[in-house]
């Protein structure tokens, strides 16, 4: 067999095999979809908390990004008005009129600075002296 034919023929099986790789799996078809709703105070398609105007940060926000980015953040109103003017600077986030309101005030309630977080906590080094 020749080099560039069994090249070519690897080539062919490695596209035939990451084909398949790609497929679904039949199983994933079999699980319910999430149901939309509350449990226990969060909406569970997105994890915010189900409280004020939560919808109007859900309409909103999650257009652009996910609410695991809103979810694992802390800020004051301040911090939380600082990032809305870093997204309307860097990535082109219209300007929310008189929503902008609203959604400060959920997100400084909910998502507040000192508020319990989704993060892990900082991992405790010990030092030590190297000797030399």
């Amino acid at each position: 067999m020749s080099k560039l034919r069994l090249i070519s023929l690897l080539h062919l099986s490695g596209l035939v095999i990451l084909g398949y790789a790609c497929q679904p799996d039949p199983r994933e078809s079999e699980l319910p979809p999430p149901t939309p709703g509350v449990v226990a105070g969060i909406d569970t398609l997105t994890g915010l908390v189900a409280q004020g105007d939560y919808l109007l940060v859900k309409g909103n926000c999650l257009a652009c990004h996910s609410s695991k980015l809103i979810i694992q953040n802390r800020a004051t109103r301040a911090g939380w008005l600082r990032m809305i003017r870093w997204m309307q600077d860097k990535h082109g986030l219209q300007d929310l009129g008189d929503r902008e309101a609203p959604i400060l005030d959920y997100l400084a309630e909910h998502y507040a600075a000192g508020s319990e977080a989704v993060r892990r906590q900082p991992l405790e080094v010990s030092w030590y002296e190297l000797q030399e």
